[in-house]
């Protein structure tokens, strides 16, 4: 079987060093970065878990807009996505093609990069995050990102982070939240009302949203409750095969794609294999739509 990992991580060599110079303590405050894989080439490859595996790979989450004011954030975003298209276009073998980079603290800049990217040959959409700039990504200062992503028919890539404002944010059910919270906001954004043709991808199976979905039903509006549904999700839970049911049944296997969050999760590379198991005990009957044919319809290869 063939597999397209939609959701894979990288730390390119000269972004990381560009914004390095930013702020020096990232090392220490973000300690997940030195993860010798995630900045690595030679490290990643030496672990690949399967020559069936090519990754679509998204950048860490340590974003221009945190460290830089908006016009040198906007350099640093361009550049690494550059970057990052080069390193896509050089190893074929291992990457499917690359997810770009947006700083938001400059609109008008990333509307034009969002544009750049729809004509990269190996760029095929943006990451965004569940919050930008302390506000949500369902608030209005964004909408022209989703405006304009609709437009060029480019998904987004939604990953979390943490709030700032809580005290006890953590790895485990922290992310999970915040992924859950910016979904319901970005539906109560009325956001597919607004653009039917938005395409997101939503990081670990849609979160909470599965388990959740009849509190979803009951407490909300019909309207609102089906727009849920329009969401893409991946795999990416660390293997749990009935929370990975729940999600198939929850969205519908068209709108999930494979995806492990390597090579985070479980070290040197990540998941891949764990995940792939999880699956196979699921005996999907459409499974290759999963592997790799949602993600190539979603990107329209």
């Amino acid at each position: 079987m063939y597999y397209i990992d939609s959701f894979a991580h990288i730390l390119p060599k000269n972004y990381y060093q560009a914004v390095l110079k930013c702020d020096p303590t990232l090392p220490t405050k973000y300690p997940f970065i030195n993860i010798p894989t995630l900045t690595s080439l030679d490290e990643r490859i030496k672990y690949w878990p399967s020559s069936h595996v090519k990754q679509v790979i998204s950048f860490a989450n340590i974003n221009a807009e945190d460290f830089a004011e908006p016009e040198l954030a906007a350099k640093l975003t361009h550049e690494g996505n550059n970057e990052l298209a080069n390193i896509v276009e050089t190893h074929l073998k291992y990457f499917e093609s690359g997810v770009g980079m947006l700083a938001l603290n400059n609109i008008e800049q990333s509307k034009h990069e969002l544009e750049w990217i729809a004509k990269n040959k190996y760029l095929v959409g943006a990451q965004v995050f569940t919050r930008h700039l302390g506000k949500s990504i369902a608030d209005p200062t964004f909408e022209p990102i989703f405006e304009t992503a609709a437009k060029l028919n480019l998904p987004l890539w939604l990953h979390p982070v943490f709030d700032p404002r809580k005290p006890d944010n953590n790895l485990v059910f922290s992310w999970e939240y915040e992924l859950s919270q910016a979904m319901l906001q970005l539906v109560q954004s009325n956001l597919f009302k607004k653009f039917p043709k938005i395409k997101i991808i939503v990081h670990h199976a849609g979160a909470m949203v599965p388990f959740f979905a009849g509190r979803i039903k009951y407490i909300l509006p019909a309207e609102l409750t089906q727009d849920f549904k329009k969401f893409y999700v991946d795999t990416a839970i660390l293997g749990n095969p009935p929370a990975l049911k729940l999600a198939l049944d929850y969205f519908g296997i068209d709108h999930v794609l494979f995806g492990t969050d390597a090579p985070f999760g479980v070290k040197p590379a990540g998941a891949t294999e764990i995940i792939i198991k999880a699956l196979k005990k699921l005996n999907l009957n459409e499974s290759e739509k999963l592997y790799f044919k949602n993600y190539q319809v979603l990107v329209g290869k």
